[in-house]
């Protein structure tokens, strides 16, 4: 299991789509920059409500046509994150995938998002906020569900390894790669925890309970 933005990648993804969108003026570059930033310090605090924070997030891709997102998101992928891709991470992936491992990737960040990044690191299965969407793939503004963070990854990864007919205290080692506190319930529920690029607060916890360390970026 890997988390996304600052483990495999070098950025936050869900903060850069916002940062993409002021830059070619599809929202107001100094308030929707604002709002942004605030929220992207409320989850390094640890102190982000996730639902707020989607409701702000998909609310923004409810305003477009469908069509019109998708492409700003192909723009995206090509400007942005394409280029952030390192081989580390792909062979991070690649070792775990050689080694016939069941591979996920499981974000707080919503699939619109998230499924070309996961498709480009060559992973199909996808935990992320799931937008609501009508027939015709226009996303409506709302959650399908419950936020993939915190005890959301949990409930989530276990929802869909149920759907698989497994569960993850059924596997004889089960990793989960973060560099976030946020993402402590999860890192305590698998049998190899790993802090990749942690941040202070996770660095301190996994110094305290000898779970491994792994600087992704720092080579």
């Amino acid at each position: 299991l890997f988390d996304l933005d600052y483990t495999l990648l070098p950025v936050d993804s869900d903060y850069e789509w916002g940062r993409f969108l002021a830059r070619i003026g599809a929202v107001d570059p100094i308030a929707y920059e604002a709002r942004n930033a605030a929220f992207f310090e409320q989850y390094k605090a640890g102190t982000l409500d996730p639902r707020e924070y989607l409701k702000f997030a998909l609310g923004t891709l409810a305003r477009f046509p469908r069509s019109q997102l998708d492409r700003w998101r192909a723009q995206f992928m090509a400007e942005v994150i394409l280029p952030l891709i390192r081989p580390v991470s792909r062979e991070l992936l690649a070792g775990h995938v050689r080694a016939n491992d069941l591979v996920a990737i499981v974000t707080a960040t919503n699939r619109f998002v998230t499924e070309p990044i996961a498709a480009a690191f060559g992973v199909t299965n996808l935990i992320a906020a799931q937008p609501e969407e009508r027939a015709d793939g226009t996303i409506t503004g709302n959650l399908v569900g419950i936020p993939t963070s915190g005890m959301g990854k949990v409930i989530e990864t276990e929802n869909w390894l149920a759907s698989l007919g497994k569960r993850l205290g059924s596997f004889g080692k089960s990793f989960f790669y973060s560099d976030s506190h946020n993402d402590l319930p999860l890192l305590g529920r698998v049998s190899h925890p790993v802090a990749t690029n942690p941040d202070p607060r996770l660095l301190e916890h996994a110094t305290a309970h000898n779970w491994h360390i792994l600087r992704l970026f720092d080579v």
